[in-house]
């Protein structure tokens, strides 16, 4: 489906966010059509956890309340992403069909009480999620103002009940085939864990100890599936009564069990939520991390920033408030990267609920507060950024992402704690992004051939085929670095035989490692060539490679721990330890320069972020954002669309979108 009619519809790109009228009165509406007109708000998502309101008993619809919203934003220039509120079912619905609340590993049902309260597996909810995704489609599907559809919310709520038990084994037998296959691949000789039918398995719950790994990431590939299938059946409820986009809004990076790679192939266009984990210049990055995975999920087509918050940045226990500037240099980080847009949740602060902390465009203090004032002139900059429309972004470097490997890193019974998925794929990303380097992500299986430089930083799990491709991506003449505990297991969860990380890509690299040796926690080791490292180490030996760094500690003294191997035309890289970040930028650095590797705009100095939108007419536009204490010259001068004249230089925290002068 041709995305680009969203920004054609909306005349330029997005900017808006969630709407709920339904919490509020008719005063406040008018001041919202107000309000929004003067934040330039363009497309406001409606409906996300409305179905108590749509549906008010089984069957029977109440549309007459949405019928007026839609008609009202329409009339004020917003157009509509509508959603379908399969994410919080009603009270009536848990009260007449108990048995798709969800349960967990432990077998405690849940209650109602909150959102994500069913089981994705539950036939009663399915076949009511389709019935109102239907009903919004043929009552909506061809109103002016719709110009998107957003199925459900952040899938995805894991359930371990008799309906996920039951959907599992079907799962498992497509699959696998047999029992026997099925065994062997989870290793059942062990731990007398063989299975003689298909009714003695059951999804992981607890148990006294570990549990079976491949059990454990067969189930988060099952649950995968399953969300894909409960999207794919909203998705043509929808389509065979309309023609507008449908995606869901995925949650990156690590909230939902998903393959991103999957949900990216179904979507018509991939949109995220996201909010950043850290305050400042951190923040900064994480939002580039996050939209890098958004555009790389979607093939690099432009996509859409669904969700983020005014002054919102979670750090786990508590919630940060944003810096001054903050809410479009984060939209900017995001447009930078390829969105079509900015938006928020949500438009109006809400006085009660759940979330009535979570910050908006229109705060609790009103429009008379820095926040609304910010988010208003975020708008205003957005809306002339128009001409950025399909316009897409290139990379030459990649970092290695695939689900597998992540849920593998997640099972019982590993080594270390310290094998962490998304911190490791973070950490490579944000030296990448320290470098002023722009980064896409990739699969192990995905033609490689047009970067110059991959990164594989937590692949633990490797396919064969995953192995064979990075193997003749080296020898085609291209970089590739794989860090410690790479390639330790196959598809199957087996480890390899005969050395680490597995004779294809054990080729390439030139090394095989017999043995690792994770380090205490906190344990700090220096190399050779004086730089620190922790977490990890491993014996190995040079089969072709030069050992570039050897170990100074213990039994492994005067061993390799960094090496590089030239193959074929190409270079393979492996560090067998977690170098500290002084020591990975080093090394990081080293690497783009051999590889040939550059920043999207040369002359600009560290801590100013650019990023370089191409239109397939041949224009470009380089997006930049200053993170420095002071002014930055920039290389030429260029006419910056937020001011609509001509730029020299870059203010403290100052943002500039240059169109390059004729």
């Amino acid at each position: 489906m041709d995305v680009r009619r969203l920004t054609d519809r909306l005349g330029g790109l997005a900017f808006g966010g969630d709407y709920n009228p339904e919490q509020w009165d008719e005063e406040v509406w008018k001041e919202d059509d107000e309000l929004m007109r003067r934040a330039r708000v363009n497309l406001a998502t409606v409906g996300v956890f409305s179905w108590a309101l749509l549906e008010p008993e089984e069957g029977r619809y109440d549309f007459a309340w949405l019928d007026a919203h839609v008609e009202r934003l329409h009339a004020n220039g917003v157009a509509v992403d509508l959603a379908t509120p399969t994410a919080s079912p009603p009270p009536w619905f848990t009260l007449a069909h108990p048995d798709a609340l969800p349960v967990t590993p432990e077998g405690t049902r849940l209650t109602h009480g909150s959102r994500d309260t069913y089981c994705l597996a539950a036939p009663a909810y399915r076949r009511a999620a389709r019935r109102i995704a239907s009903a919004l489609a043929e009552r909506y599907g061809d109103h002016p103002a719709l110009a998107l559809w957003h199925v459900h919310n952040e899938y995805v709520t894991l359930c371990w009940c008799d309906h996920t038990a039951a959907a599992f084994r079907v799962w498992l037998r497509a699959r696998h085939g047999t029992l026997d296959a099925l065994n062997e691949a989870w290793g059942t000789a062990f731990w007398s864990q063989r299975y003689t039918s298909w009714e003695q398995i059951v999804p992981p719950r607890a148990t006294q100890w570990h549990k079976n790994p491949g059990q454990a990431l067969d189930f988060r590939r099952f649950w995968s599936d399953e969300a894909l299938a409960a999207y794919r059946e909203q998705r043509d409820a929808i389509r065979a009564h309309s023609d507008r986009p449908v995606t869901t809004n995925l949650m990156v990076p690590a909230y939902q069990n998903l393959d991103l790679w999957a949900f990216g192939r179904e979507v018509d266009l991939v949109t995220i939520d996201h909010y950043p984990t850290a305050p400042g210049v951190d923040a900064a990055a994480d939002t580039a991390f996050g939209a890098d995975r958004a555009r790389s999920f979607g093939g690099g087509a432009p996509w859409l920033l669904m969700e983020q918050g005014t002054n919102t940045v979670y750090t786990g226990d508590r919630i940060l408030g944003k810096e001054p500037g903050e809410i479009l240099r984060h939209s900017l980080g995001h447009i930078a990267r390829g969105s079509e847009g900015a938006l928020f949740f949500q438009w109006r602060q809400s006085r009660a609920g759940a979330e009535q902390w979570h910050s908006a465009i229109v705060p609790h203090a009103g429009p008379d507060s820095r926040l609304f004032r910010e988010a208003a002139a975020t708008g205003e900059a957005v809306a002339r950024l128009g001409e950025l429309a399909g316009s897409t972004v290139r990379a030459e470097v990649a970092v290695l992402h695939d689900s597998d490997a992540w849920w593998a890193l997640d099972v019982d019974g590993l080594p270390s704690p310290e094998l962490d998925y998304h911190s490791s794929l973070s950490r490579a990303h944000r030296a990448l992004w320290d470098a002023g380097v722009t980064v896409d992500f990739a699969h192990p299986d995905h033609d490689l051939s047009r970067y110059r430089l991959v990164v594989a930083p937590a692949l633990f799990l490797l396919s064969d085929a995953g192995a064979e491709n990075l193997r003749r991506y080296v020898e085609g003449g291209g970089t590739l670095l794989v860090q410690h505990a790479g390639g330790r297991v196959d598809e199957r969860l087996h480890a390899r035989l005969g050395g680490y990380p597995g004779a294809p890509l054990r080729e390439a690299l030139g090394v095989r490692v017999e043995e690792h040796r994770p380090l205490r926690r906190g344990e700090e080791i220096v190399l050779s060539d004086g730089s620190r490292a922790g977490a990890w180490s491993e014996a190995l030996r040079t089969e072709g490679a030069e050992a570039v760094a050897t170990y100074t500690h213990g039994m492994l003294a005067g061993g390799p721990a960094l090496t590089r191997h030239a193959y074929g035309a190409g270079h393979g890289w492996y560090v067998s330890t977690r170098p500290c970040d002084a020591a990975y930028a080093s090394l990081v650095a080293r690497l783009l320069v051999e590889s040939g590797a550059t920043p999207d705009l040369a002359g600009l100095p560290p801590g100013v972020e650019r990023v370089t939108r191409h239109a397939p007419d041949g224009r470009r536009w380089h997006v930049l954002i200053n993170h420095r204490t002071g002014t930055v010259p920039l290389p030429e001068p260029a006419h910056d669309l937020l001011t609509g004249a001509t730029a020299y230089e870059l203010p403290p925290g100052g943002c500039a979108v240059l169109r390059p002068l004729p």
